[in-house]
């Protein structure tokens, strides 16, 4: 047995997950990725195959998680991400926020393993307040469309918390804010890989609603960054992180554009019910505890991302 550290991966197949695997295998962890697969893509970690520090579990954590030998982290990551992806598979959505975070610290306690989760920025909902901070207690529909994700998180943080308190447990919780950068899927309905392959195929953007909500948007090595900052760090109540450079999506499809040469064509449909009209986060507490704020402009995020597409589109 090496004595590296050994962290596991949930969702570690996925956009997040998988530069993740690749961040802690150059930190030089012993990494263990899971995935069902139901988002996830084996394309996306395939260049870590055959690597001795590096294993892939296909499995799914609502069901039941099994792991031989120590664990020290456990980063949990898997859910679908996506509206389109959640408002298809409502279910398991909910399962792998509800019964996969319960099998993890369960595991994490057995193991006496550190565990992080993937929280989001919307536990926040459609807010009234604005930048979100971590205080804020969000303006939820458990009932609507985008409940089984929303609800599904805000789960999530309760019955961690309640480990943390309980039972000790050390825990970490990470509210992610819009993120970006290569391995998103093209049809993932997120408004950056739609806009990107709709102009990269010379089709009419679609803009939700009038454009005038606004995302605030992370490049996905800062996000990273800040990730294991966090699990290293000694806080356990969430932390925001996300970059609170704040556009609107009509701006953002102008940006698209120009980006990629095309001339900007909105193509204007019903916003879909209780999108949130602003998201921007106050990452005040990401600055004071952790020293992380981002460092890659949207420009040069952009540029990276484009190129990812470009070979796919």
């Amino acid at each position: 047995m090496s004595d590296k550290k050994r962290i596991l991966i949930t969702g570690g197949a996925g956009f997040l997950g998988s530069h993740l695997c690749d961040r802690f295998l150059a930190e030089g962890y012993h990494v263990i990725a899971m995935d069902n697969l139901i988002t996830g893509s084996l394309d996306n970690i395939e260049h870590l195959f055959g690597r001795e520090d590096f294993e892939f579990h296909h499995a799914d954590v609502s069901k039941f998680v099994f792991v031989p030998g120590k664990l020290d982290y456990i980063l949990h990551f898997a859910s679908p991400a996506s509206p389109i992806d959640y408002l298809k598979i409502p279910i398991q959505t909910l399962k792998v926020g509800s019964l996969g975070t319960h099998n993890l610290l369960g595991l994490a306690r057995v193991k006496g393993a550190r565990v992080l989760i993937a929280s989001t920025s919307e536990v926040y909902g459609d807010p009234k307040v604005h930048p979100q901070v971590e205080e804020y207690f969000g303006n939820v529909n458990p009932v609507g469309p985008r409940g089984c994700y929303d609800e599904a998180k805000r789960f999530q943080e309760a019955i961690t918390m309640a480990y943390h308190t309980h039972h000790g447990l050390e825990t970490r919780i990470i509210r992610i804010f819009n993120t970006y950068g290569p391995r998103m899927r093209l049809n993932d309905g997120r408004v950056l890989p739609a806009f990107l392959s709709q102009a990269l195929r010379g089709e009419n953007l679609t803009v939700f609603g009038d454009g005038s909500q606004t995302r605030s948007f992370c490049y996905v090595d800062d996000l990273v960054e800040g990730i294991y900052r966090l699990l290293l760090s000694d806080y356990p109540l969430p932390v925001n992180i996300g970059n609170p450079s704040e556009i609107t999506i009509k701006e953002f499809g102008e940006e698209i554009a120009k980006l990629t040469g095309v001339e900007f064509r909105p193509t204007y449909q019903a916003l879909p019910e209780n999108d949130p009209m602003k998201r921007k986060p106050d990452i005040t507490k990401a600055k004071e505890i952790l020293g992380w704020e981002p460092k890659v402009d949207r420009a040069e995020g952009l540029r990276r991302t484009l190129e990812y597409f470009k070979d796919r589109v």
